[in-house]
């Protein structure tokens, strides 16, 4: 049932960023609803407008007397999906906490399960997809690799095939949302707070309307994000490229000189000198751009700029 009025602190709340789903409000607001009143908590619905450049926040707003448990954060711009969950997250009443998409592709009747898991005395209870036939292959590949990088050289491990569509308990939610940072990768920061969880599987339906704002180049930053965040091995392995290589040259450097004092002649090769030169100058480009990113993140974290701005709230 609804949790009404600001006295009566719901069961759950459901977190939904949105950014241009205005094809899917209707159909995501009746299918969460139908699934949390056959649960028999108080809920709230918590949508998150992250600058929808399309009519979203009007579908919302028309929907909400049809929805007395819905509550609607309108964002000043587009701050991204992160910023949209952690505006959720600073907002919600809830004892539990269930982060969701509104394209449907996250089943809602997951949801019961979920809550019947945490009701066993479970802080995270995480949904992993054992099916993603519904993806793009190349989606599919490229996720795949990223966990596998992500959790060799980062000492936080992330579960694989599992997304933001989770439950984590009050607990939880107030030490990620205390949590500092501005710079927010928050499948990393789940899994760094700890607490004891399980996991439950799940087929990944298609998506109910529209197309997904992610595409290759945005999966790509969100993935430097990630790796950038939980560890510091990128900045580890120019370190020891740099020795090997100073040893590597010293040696050849050596060689030069011996067969120079005992021939007579140095050693010919214009050619391969100059392919080193571009080997190591594409080396030392790469490795900038790696101590460029860290910089960065520095230098976005001083500002303590803060990660969203809430314009309006309904």
């Amino acid at each position: 049932m609804p949790a009404e009025g600001s006295f009566m602190a719901p069961r759950v709340s459901l977190i939904c960023p949105m950014f241009n789903e205005q094809e899917n409000v209707q159909v995501f607001l009746s299918s969460i609803t139908a699934i949390l009143e056959s649960c028999q908590v108080t809920y709230e619905i918590i949508c998150v407008n992250d600058g929808s450049s399309d009519n979203t926040l009007e579908r919302l707003l028309e929907q909400k007397p049809a929805y007395p448990a819905l509550r609607i954060l309108n964002l000043s711009r587009n701050f991204g999906k992160e910023s949209a969950l952690s505006a959720g997250l600073s907002v919600a009443r809830g004892d539990a906490i269930i982060p969701i998409d509104a394209d449907l592709q996250d089943p809602p009747e997951v949801i019961g399960r979920l809550i019947a898991e945490w009701e066993k005395g479970f802080d995270v209870v995480l949904a992993r997809r054992v099916d993603r036939s519904s993806d793009h292959p190349a989606k599919r590949v490229s996720a795949s690799l990223f966990y596998k990088l992500h959790n060799l050289i980062s000492k936080q491990k992330i579960p694989e095939n599992v997304g933001d569509f989770r439950l984590i308990s009050r607990r939880v939610a107030n030490e990620i949302v205390r949590l500092p940072e501005n710079q927010r990768f928050l499948k990393g920061l789940f899994s760094w707070v700890g607490f004891k969880s399980t996991t439950i599987d799940y087929e990944r339906a298609k998506r109910h309307a529209g197309t997904s704002t992610f595409n290759a180049w945005s999966l790509w930053n969100f993935a430097l994000d990630g790796l950038t965040s939980f560890s510091t091995a990128p900045l580890r392995l120019w370190l020891y490229l740099g020795i090997f290589f100073s040893m590597l040259s010293f040696l050849m450097g050596a060689y030069i000189v011996f067969v120079t004092l005992f021939n007579g002649s140095s050693v010919p090769g214009y050619a391969s000198m100059i392919i080193v030169v571009l080997f190591f100058g594409g080396i030392q480009l790469t490795s900038i751009g790696v101590l460029g990113e860290y910089i960065g993140r520095i230098y976005l974290e001083s500002k303590r700029r803060p990660s969203y701005i809430v314009e309006d709230e309904y």
